[in-house]
């Protein structure tokens, strides 16, 4: 037969206009060639390039000569996971999952599907730290989610979800409902994989036992030759499906040149099956068909169980973002309710209209309407709080008794509710230094494990005992060190998990390490052993001083300070009951030139005129002004809060103001007492006031009139003496002090400065999760150190026992999948 004439170079399919591989047109602006027999040959799109490259690098460029019509075009051949991770590079989809940082880059949760052990999260970390453009990863074993920071000038979302598609891993941006799905869908996957392995593996173990009995008493050589082929045929189908996730972990890494925890196991199981199967077949020799099905079966249930103890442990992250409602009711300009949207198109300006049993969609601000709304499941606080207009609405809450129309301030990855989840991850993925090492020592042990084995078979060999190789597989099979890896993650999720159902949000997991050894607590005093929300007491005036046109000087400056005291001016100033704040009633003059000083006040112009408001102190320094001497006397031995407010070179009026103590203020300090830890006070407040509270809440080591700096460098003395500190503050000026501290705790009303420098945050109103916080810390600490002692213990006297021969096969396999049951099942009693 003839061949088909050559088309060369020159022939129609080669036209200047369109693309050389394909033949579709040439999009403008792309400027992209390749060196095709020769010459520069342009092409349409990256994915014919790539195709083009493939087609030359393996030595067939001829193809463009003879070929007879255009190729299909690149974009086809380009995989369907690359196209659906572009789709993540989209403004639209990027505002649901990606979040800004004040930094300029960006910030991702991702869900990833395979991750079977802790060798999965080293590779994936490595892989993505790798690349260009990635300033951080951290990977969380109990959630299967990676929390990615990126530069977006240097990489794209999809480049990330592609590497990590490249080595063997599905990644994708989190969603709930996704998140759930994929649980469910690998949920069903090993549970028909368990099935599986355990209805065969019974059969298996049936015609092991009778082997076992005939092989005592006696069984017909055909007989026995016909059990063999039954059990060769029923393993195969463990073999061939249930221990498919082992050979594909095992494998993956290998392509990796990694060693993981799943190689001795595809190792074991493959050599098992293989000698029996060889022993089958020529009928002699020993068969291990029966320990192959029952470690596939326990090393399985050992999974699935620890997978759906991870799986409870995220559950109350997951509960979180579930509780946001999938549709919302958009309001006009007119505030006339429109047709239902999906909740997930709301943008920052939209109006909403929350009626009583709804959640709140998104952040926002609250417009018109006086209800009560349940914000449990984001503080602990079981009691509904008072909300009316101006006030903040969180998403996730419930409306519980009217009406509500909302202005939308905060979507997706911008709401409190996401950066609780954020906060949660970012110290479940933290790994402790015992962590770290247990990682470190199971990474080594396996490769130890591995000449371990070769070892024991070749002394048995040569010891001329027919059983090295039960020998052998029994020390392959009782050695992996999942135990070891699983001890202190679990501990650690389990942990966050319950926390976060108490309404502490643990920002850095290291803190419940160190929490265990802090000998020292120190409290600040305004917002954390008060209540924070002081009332105005007093005004008083320079003679002939109008003491409503200086309340609202103070209160226009005041606009631009997050104090309390600030607030309370506010409050004050806008006549409003109940502690609530008309921000449309303040701000009557307009300030310019402001200047603020943290712990002491702030000073700003008024048509040009200097003012300042402060403490006595900043008035000194800043103002440099004298106040009356009959109001200072006045306040002298009062236990008031007082603050000055001077304009130019004179004295205007000054502010005083009473705070009350909290209600269980008195109960925490004596219970930390009672755990043997040091208590102290300090305080930017005066003497008198710094007095009062200690009396009440019973602390004898109080400093008063303190400043940012001083109540650092106090602290550092108390470490430098030896101690270990806690440090409990709330507001802008405690952000020094509480970065200083060993460990730090913001309330929930701090300033967002204090809860940034803060390795734990109260998400309610209540000092008892102080005491809390060390009894957790307690408790994990002691079952990491249980969990770690049990996989050194298991490890060192399983594998001696094993290389001894006193442990069959099919009884290691019990042991090693028993031993990481036993950890997460440990780890889950601090969930309780």
């Amino acid at each position: 037969m003839d061949s088909p004439p050559a088309k060369t170079l020159e022939n129609p399919l080669h036209r200047d206009d369109a693309c050389f591989h394909c033949g579709l047109p040439l999009p403008p602006g792309l400027d992209l060639s390749l060196s095709i027999d020769g010459a520069d040959r342009a092409l349409c799109c990256y994915g014919c390039l790539a195709v083009a490259q493939a087609i030359i690098a393996a030595g067939h460029e001829s193809f463009y000569r003879v070929r007879t019509e255009v190729a299909p075009t690149g974009q086809e051949l380009v995989p369907e996971f690359l196209r659906e991770s572009e789709i993540y590079d989209a403004e639209e989809i990027r505002k649901q999952y990606v979040h800004g940082l004040e930094s300029g880059a960006s910030e991702v949760s991702l869900i990833l599907e395979g991750i079977t052990c802790a060798a999965c999260i080293w590779l994936n970390e490595q892989t993505i730290a790798a690349l260009p453009g990635v300033l951080q990863v951290r990977v969380n074993y109990a959630t299967q989610r990676a929390l990615v920071r990126w530069n977006n000038e240097h990489i794209k979302l999809s480049e990330i979800l592609q590497a990590i598609r490249r080595i063997g891993y599905r990644a994708l941006p989190y969603n709930a409902q996704q998140q759930q799905e994929s649980h469910r869908a690998e949920r069903r996957r090993q549970q028909r994989r368990l099935a599986v392995a355990g209805l065969f593996g019974m059969q298996v173990m049936m015609l092991a036992i009778s082997l076992y009995a005939g092989a005592w008493s006696g069984m017909e050589q055909s007989f026995e030759q016909y059990f063999r082929w039954l059990s060769l045929g029923l393993t195969l189908p463990v073999v061939g499906y249930a221990a498919i996730p082992f050979f594909n972990a095992a494998w993956r890494d290998l392509k990796q040149r990694r060693v993981s925890m799943d190689l001795p196991v595809s190792v074991a199981i493959l050599v098992a099956f293989g000698s029996s199967c060889l022993a089958t077949w020529n009928a002699a020799g020993e068969i291990y068909f029966d320990s192959v099905v029952m470690f596939v079966f326990f090393l399985s249930a050992s999974r699935y169980f620890e997978a759906m103890a991870r799986q409870r442990c995220a559950a109350s992250i997951e509960q979180m973002a579930q509780s946001l409602p999938l549709i919302a009711t958009p309001l006009d300009s007119n505030g006339v309710a429109l047709a239902v949207v999906p909740a997930a198109t709301l943008a920052i300006g939209d109006r909403v209209l929350i009626r009583p049993g709804e959640t709140v969609p998104a952040d926002g601000v609250l417009l018109s309407g006086f209800s009560a709304l349940d914000e449990s499941l984001l503080s602990g606080e079981s009691n509904p709080r008072d909300k009316q207009p101006g006030d903040r609405l969180l998403g996730g809450s419930i409306n519980v008794t009217h009406p509500l129309q909302m202005e939308v301030s905060a979507v997706g990855a911008n709401t409190v509710m996401a950066e609780i989840q954020r906060s949660i991850e970012r110290a479940q993925a933290d790994k402790p230094p015992l962590a770290r090492l247990a990682d470190r020592i199971a990474a080594r042990f396996i490769s130890l494990v591995l000449l371990i084995v070769v070892a024991v078979a070749g002394y048995w060999w040569f010891e001329g005992s027919g059983q090295w190789f039960e020998i052998a597989l029994a020390v392959l099979i009782v050695s992996c060190p999942c135990a070891l890896s699983l001890a202190t993650p679990t501990a650690i999720s389990a942990t966050l998990g319950k926390m976060q159902s108490r309404g502490l949000l643990v920002r850095r997991s290291m803190a419940m390490e160190k929490l265990s050894q802090v000998t020292h607590v120190v409290f600040d005093k305004t917002g954390t052993l008060t209540q924070g929300k002081p009332l105005l007491k007093q005004v008083l005036c320079i003679p002939n001083g109008d003491s409503a046109e200086c309340l609202a000087i103070a209160a226009s400056l005041e606009q631009h300070s997050a104090h309390p005291l600030a607030h309370a001016l506010l409050r004050a100033a806008s006549k409003v009951d109940e502690d609530r704040v008309d921000e449309h009633a303040v701000g009557k003059h307009e300030i310019t030139d402001i200047v603020s000083t943290a712990g002491g006040g702030l000073g700003g112009a008024i048509d040009g005129v200097q003012y300042c408001i402060g403490n006595y102190d900043f008035i000194l320094q800043q103002a440099r002004v004298d106040m009356p001497q009959d109001w200072l006397a006045s306040i002298a031995s009062e236990a008031v809060t007082a603050v000055f407010l001077t304009r130019a070179d004179e004295p205007l009026a000054m502010f005083t103001f009473v705070d009350e103590m909290r209600e269980d203020a008195l109960a925490t300090v004596a219970s930390l007492r009672a755990l043997g830890k040091s208590v102290s006070l300090m305080t930017g407040d005066r003497a008198p006031a710094a007095r009062l509270v200690a009396a009440q809440a019973e602390i004898d080591d109080w400093r008063a009139q303190m400043s940012p700096q001083q109540k650092m460098e106090a602290v550092q003395l108390l470490q430098a003496a030896g101690a270990k500190v806690l440090m409990v503050g709330d507001g802008i000026n405690d952000a020094p002090v509480l970065a200083a501290a060993d460990v730090s705790v913001a309330m929930a009303g701090a300033s967002s400065l204090a809860k940034v420098n803060a390795d734990i945050v109260l998400m309610h109103d209540r000092l008892e999760g102080v005491d809390y916080l060390f009894d957790m810390a307690a408790r994990t600490r002691k079952i990491v150190r249980q969990n770690m002692s049990w996989a050194l213990l298991y490890n060192f006297s399983a594998i001696p026992a094993a290389a001894m021969g006193l442990v069959a096969p099919w009884f290691a396999a019990l042991g090693m999948s028993l031993s990481s049951l036993l950890v997460v099942i440990n780890a889950m009693r601090l969930t309780r």
